[in-house]
C-alpha cells in the first residue's frame, strides 16, 4: 500500500491552510497513494493558544455534512470521497463541555468520504526552557482512550492502524496498548514538534516506536517557520518495522511518499519475534 505522509507550515488563516490541505491531498492521491494523513494543527497555527477555541467545531455526523456548520470535518470527509482514498485529518479543535477547553482531535475517513474513527489527543505537551514555553493543557482537554481502526486496501488485505499526536510520541505504553487486542501494522502520528525537540528526539523516538513494535510508522508534520513566530520542525516520515527511513521531506511543505508492505512486515516479525517474547504486560 502507498501511503503519503503530508507536512505543511500552516498559518492563522483557516481557509488558506483548508486550500494548501486539499491541494496536498489531490498532489498525493494522483501519485497512487492509498492513505493520506495530514499533520497536526493543518488547519491553524493561531497567534495565541487560544485562537483554537474560535474555530472549534462540534463533532459531525459520520457522514459528510453541511460545509456552513463543520467546515473542516467537511473538508476532510469531501476530499477523502472526491480521491477515494483513506484521509487521516491531522488534528482539529473539537468542542468540549467546556467553553474554554478543546479536545486535539484525529478523524479517519474512508474512500466514502465517512468517518471510521476519532481519537483524541491524550498526552498534553508542556515545556520550558527560559526561552520557550508551551502548555496545551491550559485550552486543551486530553482523551482518555486509545485508539485504533483496521484499513482494507485496494487489494483486499486488511492494515491495523494505530492513532496518536506528537508528544504521544514520547510514551511508549500508549502503543503497546494500541497492540494489546491486534498487533499493529502501522502508527500514524500527526505532529507539530518545536524545533528544538524535534532535533534532538523526533526521528530517533519514531525510530524506536517502530522497531520496539515492529511495525510501520507515518509521521506527518509541521515543517518551518510560521507567521505566528513559531518554528516546527518537520522531517515528516515513513519509517518500516526494522526501523529503516522510507521516506523523507525534511523542510517546508510537501510529502514522503512509500510503500508499505505486509510480506515485509511479516518477514521481519519472523525473524526477531520480539512481540512474542514479552514477559511483562
Amino acid at each position: 500500500m502507498k501511503i503519503a505522509a503530508l507536512q505543511m507550515v500552516s498559518s492563522p488563516r483557516v481557509a488558506d491552510n483548508l486550500d494548501h490541505a486539499r491541494a496536498w491531498i489531490a498532489q498525493a492521491a494522483q501519485a497512487g497513494a492509498e492513505l493520506i494523513a495530514l499533520p497536526e494543527y493543518f488547519c491553524l497555527m493561531g497567534h495565541r493558544d487560544t485562537d483554537k477555541l474560535a474555530i472549534a467545531e462540534p463533532l459531525a455526523d459520520a457522514a459528510i455534512t453541511d460545509a456552513t456548520r463543520t467546515p473542516i470535518q467537511h473538508m476532510l470527509a469531501t476530499a477523502a470521497q472526491t480521491h477515494g482514498v483513506w484521509l487521516i485529518g491531522g488534528t482539529i479543535p473539537i468542542a468540549s463541555d467546556d467553553p474554554h477547553k478543546v479536545y486535539n482531535t484525529v478523524l479517519a475517513y474512508n474512500p466514502q468520504g465517512q468517518r471510521v474513527a476519532r481519537y483524541d489527543k491524550i498526552h498534553l505537551f508542556k515545556f520550558d526552557d527560559g526561552v520557550r514555553r508551551y502548555d496545551e493543557s491550559v485550552c486543551l482537554r486530553p482523551g482518555l482512550e486509545p485508539v485504533a481502526f483496521t484499513l482494507t486496501d485496494r487489494n483486499g488485505e486488511a492494515w491495523r492502524i494505530g492513532l496518536s499526536v506528537c508528544y504521544d510520541l514520547r510514551f511508549p505504553e500508549l502503543f503497546r496498548a494500541l497492540g494489546a487486542a491486534e498487533p499493529l501494522d502501522l502508527i500514524v502520528l500527526p505532529a507539530a514538534f518545536t524545533d528544538t525537540t524535534g532535533k534532538a528526539h523526533w526521528e530517533l523516538l519514531l525510530r524506536a516506536r517502530a522497531v520496539e513494535n515492529l511495525c510501520h510508522v507515518m509521521a506527518p508534520a509541521q515543517g518551518g517557520q510560521h507567521e505566528n513566530g513559531r518554528a516546527t520542525f518537520g522531517h515528516a516520515m515513513v519509517i518500516d518495522p526494522w526501523g529503516a527511513v522510507l521516506a523523507l521531506h525534511a523542510i517546508g511543505e510537501g510529502m514522503a511518499i512509500a510503500d508499505i508492505l505486509h510480506s515485509r512486515q511479516a518477514h521481519i516479525r519472523q525473524q526477531l519475534p520480539a512481540l512474542d517474547h514479552r514477559v511483562i504486560r
